[in-house]
């Protein structure tokens, strides 16, 4: 049976056991539900009673123990979107096809499926004749942990703040966002950070639009707590409103963030606004982080494991011949192109290097030469009468004139060359062709090939390679980077991206994952 696209989960286990029992129950969902899966909690709910009252639980510490634990199991199975509700209050945004309970929730099989149905309704406007399925947890055991004491409780505030980037929504967003949840009555506000903001952070380029982060953090909050107001803004600067909002009480932290909570308070004073209460959310250990990766559960770890994978579907243009598969490797100067290309050709890719086919059109005979003499003088000539390429840069650099007068003679020569070099990729039978190009966009020579592989490095780092390289002064490193497209213009337009910021084996093990996916998609291809 195929999983459903949505579903409930109610969960009626006391608080202090969630914690030992989230692994079991989320592994045993996950089998039944595709995602979003919804979690109701709800301790000590008999829901094989005639009529099951629906109720939040208790805002105290054992809970956010208990989601701690849950979202913690969710990161562990791959693409659940795990949301644990605090509160009824009205219609999830994505429909439930499927509820779900504990097999061993007391009473017999039939009343407690009919227990969840009535629940789901009264609680959710779920419709009353929705699948319920009892699932078969393995673990846990009879030991139950103690409870929290009565008066234990967390505290609350008429109006909270929260900031972060929020890039694909994880666990540890989840538990920060539903601590902010408990602890405000009123109103949640929520910066999401942008524009400079996010100049720095790892792999920048991979990060959501604002406007997609947004639209997920605002569906999150109101199916999790619908009785709050959410005002939801961009943060161009690490303050925001929350220097300057009289209303705010509380600012919401991680172990990362407290000294940023802590300039936002030396702010308020300095704009004759009291202090903010700091609540400190423990950071999510991330058990699958591999070596380069944070050991929290993070944005830039999850980013990472992007790389290499497909981002958006192969282009699908019938001229194109299906044989071979044409990868279209580009990238900006001192960015690492040419090592990934010679990991693939290692892999058993037929590589093009455009850079030689773009030596062999200046030479004397050669299929612009002519042209390129004729349009620029012969003072870009050497004395044995082979264009001075450096001659010739100087002339166009900065141009766009010229620099376009002499694309418009090289890069229609260079095109039908790699045709050729394309054509005998097939000749000899390989199945995949490599056309590593750093003008393959600019050129616009994706019409050429079946998928852009973009190889990215952060400008600090491309410029630091640039000088070392080529011995140029930074400001001439810069000037270069900035002459070509952005890392994020050419992410924009690519299939699959990889960078090299890392050591080599890491960059040696990005390219294995894409080959091996890409082999994935041609034997699927092969057998349709």
């Amino acid at each position: 049976m195929a999983p459903f696209a949505c579903g409930l989960l109610v969960l009626t286990a006391p608080l202090g056991a969630l914690p030992r029992r989230a692994a079991a129950a989320l592994a045993a969902a996950a089998g039944v539900v595709a995602g979003p899966l919804y979690v109701h909690l709800q301790p000590g709910l008999r829901l094989a009673a005639p009529d099951p009252r629906p109720a939040a639980p208790p805002a105290c510490p054992a809970l956010l123990r208990a989601l701690a634990a849950l979202y913690a199991a969710a990161a562990a199975q791959r693409g659940l979107d795990l949301r644990v509700l605090l509160g009824p209050g009205r219609r999830l945004a994505r429909r439930p096809r499927v509820l779900l309970a504990a097999a061993e929730a007391p009473g017999p099989p039939g009343p407690v499926r009919l227990g969840l149905q009535r629940l789901a309704a009264a609680a959710y406007g779920c419709p009353p004749r929705l699948p319920a399925v009892l699932l078969e947890e393995a673990g846990g055991g009879p030991e139950e942990e103690p409870e929290e004491e009565p008066d234990a409780a967390l505290p609350d505030f008429a109006d909270v703040a929260v900031g972060g980037t929020f890039d694909r929504l994880h666990g540890a967003h989840r538990l920060l966002l539903s601590a902010c949840c408990l602890l405000a009555r009123r109103r949640l506000l929520a910066g999401v950070a942008d524009g400079d903001l996010l100049r720095h952070k790892v792999l920048m380029e991979l990060i959501e639009p604002y406007e997609l982060r947004a639209a997920k953090l605002r569906e999150f909050l109101e199916d999790v707590k619908p009785s709050l107001h959410y005002d939801i803004v961009p943060l161009v600067d690490p303050y925001g409103p929350s220097v300057t909002d009289p209303d705010l009480q509380c600012l919401v932290v991680s172990e990362e963030t407290r000294r940023g909570g802590e300039a936002v308070n030396k702010k308020r004073l300095e704009n004759g606004l009291p202090e903010l209460a700091l609540y400190e959310i423990l950071l999510m250990k991330d058990p699958e982080h591999s070596q380069n990766e944070e050991e929290k559960i993070s944005s830039s770890s999850l980013r990472q494991r992007l790389l290499g994978t497909l981002l958006r579907p192969p282009r699908q243009d019938p001229a194109l011949p299906s044989h071979p598969y044409v990868i279209g490797l580009t990238g900006g100067t001192g960015s690492g192109k040419t090592s990934i290309a010679h990991l693939l050709g290692h892999l058993g890719a037929f590589l093009i290097d455009a850079d030689k086919l773009g030596h062999a059109v200046y030479v004397p005979g050669g299929p612009a030469y002519e042209q390129v003499v004729a349009a620029f003088g012969a003072e870009i000539l050497n004395e044995d009468g082979t264009i001075n390429r450096k001659v010739l840069g100087a002339k166009v650099f900065g141009n766009q004139e010229r620099l376009k007068s002499l694309t418009d003679i090289v890069w229609p020569e260079m095109a039908r060359m790699v045709k050729e070099q394309i054509g005998e990729a097939d000749a000899q039978g390989k199945a995949v062709c490599v056309l590593d190009a750093a003008v393959l966009l600019e050129a616009g020579w994706q019409d050429m090939v079946h998928e852009v592989w973009t190889a990215i490095i952060p400008e600090e780092e491309a410029v630091k390679r640039i000088m070392a390289r080529d011995g140029l002064s930074e400001e001439a490193a810069r000037r270069r980077l900035q002459s070509q497209m952005t890392n994020s213009q050419r992410v924009e337009q690519s299939q699959v991206v990889l960078c090299t910021l890392w050591e080599p084996d890491v960059t040696r093990k990005q390219v294995e994952k894409a080959w091996d996916l890409l082999q994935q998609r041609l034997s699927q291809e092969r057998s349709l």
